[in-house]
């Protein structure tokens, strides 16, 4: 059989009836002070609406207390504010970005085109800067196109035969002798470059003055071929066309003498083969055959004039008769 101690018996109803006494004081304590809080915003109500000196002198008082102090509790009003700003004005900003994108697109554009204008008026200035025979005339052609090929050194101009270009023709750009006419349609006419495998044209090396063949063999340098005498050519003689054949007109720059690391010598041409845009193609129609001996000048110091030559079929008829 068990004792059970009475300290060791449930507490149960002891706990429950603590829980309804303090059940009790609660509920009228809440009332009290929700009571008590009504009063207090009636009160401020009241105060805040009051029309009197006084009153006005005491809310004043307190605004100047708690209007301060309450500075924390407007930061996240001031920062929505804020952020609100920072937004719009990035907005702004991005739409001016993007309007200075477009417009420096455009100010790009602009100045591709100046600076393809002004290469273009160089090349034109260095075209009007070359130093010609004044008897020789000429025509300016724009370069369309150019072979591609290797093999075949040549490009093509927008002058032909209705601007009265004739094959054998010399085409120059601004520093010197590019090639030669071969091939005019009605528009456009084909120039074989120096440096094409058929191009063969006689020249002048200065200052010795030595005659050879500027032979082209579809490299950047042509060869110099059929010198007379190689030990008077020095590197970075001027080489000139010599006039030979009456294709060319003499005089016109070619290049400088340079030497290969084979030994074999070669023309470094003065044109910019690079940047062939303009040419002007010289007109030239040969050098003028004599057909009038009598109207030759006599030297100096003869009696004769051109009238008293007599005729040497005459002068032989008359040799016997005198004898």
């Amino acid at each position: 059989m068990v004792w059970l101690c009475p300290s060791h018996l449930p507490t149960r109803p002891v706990l429950a009836k603590d829980r309804s006494q303090r059940d009790d004081y609660t509920g009228p304590l809440r009332r009290m002070l929700l009571a008590v809080l009504c009063l207090c915003l009636v009160g401020i109500f009241l105060v805040w609406r009051i029309d009197s000196p006084r009153v006005e002198r005491f809310r004043a008082q307190v605004v100047d207390k708690v209007v301060p102090n309450m500075e924390w509790a407007l930061a996240p009003v001031t920062g929505a504010i804020n952020l609100i700003r920072d937004f719009q004005s990035y907005r702004r900003l991005s739409e001016q970005n993007q309007e200075l994108r477009s417009e420096l697109r455009r100010m790009q554009a602009w100045k591709e085109a100046a600076l393809q204008l002004e290469q273009e008026n160089a090349r034109l200035l260095d075209l009007n800067n070359v130093r010609l025979d004044p008897r020789l005339t000429y025509i300016t052609g724009v370069v369309m196109a150019d072979s591609g090929s290797p093999f075949r050194q040549s490009v093509l101009l927008n002058v032909g035969a209705r601007d009265g270009i004739m094959d054998g023709w010399a085409a120059m750009d601004g520093i010197g002798l590019v090639g030669r006419i071969s091939g005019t349609g009605e528009t456009t006419a084909r120039v074989i470059l120096l440096t094409d495998a058929a191009s063969s044209i006689p020249a002048t090396i200065q200052p010795s003055g030595q005659r050879a063949m500027i032979k082209g063999d579809n490299t950047a340098a042509p060869l110099i071929d059929f010198l007379e005498n190689p030990d008077l050519v020095r590197p970075g003689d001027r080489v000139v066309s010599s006039g030979d054949g009456g294709v060319f007109p003499a005089g016109l720059l070619i290049g400088q003498v340079a030497a290969a690391p084979s030994g074999r010598l070669r023309v470094r041409l003065a044109a910019d083969y690079e940047r062939l845009e303009f040419l002007r193609v010289l007109r030239h129609h040969g050098t003028e055959s004599l057909r009038d001996p009598g109207g030759l000048v006599l030297p100096d110091g003869s009696t004769e004039s051109s009238e008293g030559v007599e005729d040497p079929e005459t002068t032989a008829a008359k040799a016997p008769a005198d004898g």
